[in-house]
């Protein structure tokens, strides 16, 4: 399994960067090119969310990616620091209460709607949200 970490401070025009690298990164993991849209768009508004949070709350702290190419998936997690009054969530939540319970669902709805599969676990410390994608096996 390979990963690449990014972190970048909560400036929106990084948001455009840490698209580029996910695109670029999701070609090379095998992510059909159909599907590469939908990956820079979700990588854009977790990125986004995660930079509003923090420029809000903690404009100090940088925000976290990490992408991964792991048993024919390609994986990307956006981790934020900003403190929410969210309850903490050893499980994810499910996706269909968020409208109702997040400041943020309609962020991670688009998400939801552009991933294959999406996990968000928030807590007093921040958000996490994991989205993937089918990715062609590395060549042997």
């Amino acid at each position: 399994m390979a990963t690449v970490e990014l972190t970048f401070s909560a400036l929106p025009a990084h948001v455009r960067t840490a698209r580029l690298v996910a695109t670029a990164i999701a070609r090379r993991t095998g992510v059909e090119e159909s599907l590469l849209d939908e990956v820079r768009l979700a990588v854009g508004e977790a990125c986004s969310r995660a930079v509003e949070a923090h420029r809000a709350h903690c404009p100090g702290e940088p925000i976290r990616i990490e992408l991964r190419d792991d048993a024919g998936r390609f994986e990307v997690i956006v981790s934020d620091q900003a403190p929410s009054d969210e309850t903490h969530h050893e499980q994810p939540v499910d996706l269909a209460l968020l409208s109702e319970s997040f400041t943020s669902g309609f962020g991670i709805a688009v998400i939801a709607g552009l991933a294959d599969d999406v996990e968000v676990f928030p807590s007093p410390k921040g958000m996490r949200i994991r989205m993937s994608w089918p990715a062609a096996p590395a060549p042997v």
